[in-house]
């Protein structure tokens, strides 16, 4: 066993790997630290390149795209470490970033997850959409972050510096305690790609972990690197891994009336979606909301398998407000003025 994988998920990806991978491989340089590629059944020269110019890395190669979710969770039966870093192929980082996550999950047994401070790419001094200084969900499910709520983004100026608890740690950039990660079955592969990691989070909080920001490593993220913020695919995704997560995760005397004011909540976004981004938009909450039911089956025997219903609960990082009244109606854009207990 080694002490720290970082486990770079590739897809099609030659050109971040050509601009960020070398700087990954120069700041992660402790011997006890390898950096690896799991490729997601590639169609481009992604991994001859990185056979010609990175000789050393380890590849792991796998038969088909498998998604975020399926790709992560066979590429990490095929390494044995203490902790992953699971790391996005269009990610900058700097010195020391994944020895200062590591040191802090070293004195913080219980912390399942962590991620650093993720900063914007391309407006360096923006926090990131997808990540950003934690995530959290509202009781709805609706997920947003210290520094960006909706499409609201944040400046960082200290504010945020602070280490802390959370709800989600970003899937551009965590760190995973392994043990944590088998002890709960890794990530469920119904989800495919996007929220798989908030589902994580939430049954690792359940399995008495907890998941953390640690600010003082930092990350850049270019963001939509596969799927762009406003594609129809992700708009889609989005919404039906959100049921499905609530499905799965809620206590059941809270489950039938949340999905019904989700239910009224997204028509109401996808009418707002095909005035503002079109018909394929629009369609996409409709395909979501019709392809979650198709998962009832599955979500059933998930929730069967438990060992009681008393593992079912709201996790004090989960806020009990509705973020959409908290955003349009009161009017709080920013995170330091949303108030819960």
């Amino acid at each position: 066993m080694i002490k720290t994988a970082v486990v770079i998920l590739n897809w099609n990806g030659r050109k971040f790997l050509e601009q960020f991978l070398p700087g990954v491989i120069a700041n992660t340089a402790a011997p006890d630290t390898s950096v690896i590629i799991a490729d997601n059944g590639s169609e481009d020269d992604s991994v001859e390149w990185v056979t010609v110019n990175h000789p050393d890395i380890q590849i792991i190669r796998l038969d088909s795209n498998y998604g975020y979710a399926g790709g992560y969770n066979r590429a990490l039966q095929q390494v044995d470490a203490e902790y992953y870093i699971l790391l996005n192929s269009d990610v900058e980082v700097e010195p020391g970033w994944a020895d200062k996550l590591v040191t802090f999950m070293d004195l913080h047994p219980n912390v399942g997850a962590c991620q650093p401070k993720i900063m914007s790419y391309s407006s360096r001094t923006s926090f990131e959409y997808a990540g950003a200084a934690g995530g959290y969900i509202d009781s709805l499910g609706y997920p947003f972050c210290r520094g960006r709520i909706f499409s609201t983004v944040e400046e960082d100026i200290g504010q945020y510096d602070d280490t802390r608890e959370i709800f989600w740690a970003s899937g551009s950039c965590m760190a995973v305690r392994g043990a944590a990660f088998e002890q709960c079955d890794g990530f469920d592969e119904s989800f495919f790609v996007h929220m798989e990691e908030i589902d994580l989070c939430w049954r690792m909080q359940n399995a008495g972990y907890t998941v953390c920001y640690f600010p003082h490593s930092v990350v850049w993220h270019v963001g939509g690197g596969t799927l762009g913020y406003g594609s129809p695919s992700k708009i889609y995704y989005n919404f039906r891994n959100s049921l499905i997560m609530l499905a799965k995760n809620l206590p059941s005397r809270h489950l039938r009336r949340t999905i019904f004011i989700r239910q009224v909540l997204d028509g109401v976004a996808a009418i707002m979606l095909l005035f503002t981004e079109g018909r394929d938009a629009a369609a996409s909450v409709v395909r979501a909301h019709r392809d979650f039911r198709k998962h009832r089956t599955a979500i059933r025997t998930f929730r069967s398998l438990a060992p009681g219903t008393e593992i079912f609960h709201y996790p004090h990082t989960l806020m009990n407000k509705y973020l959409i009244f908290e955003y349009y109606v009161r009017r709080r854009k920013i995170f330091s003025e949303l108030k819960w207990i």
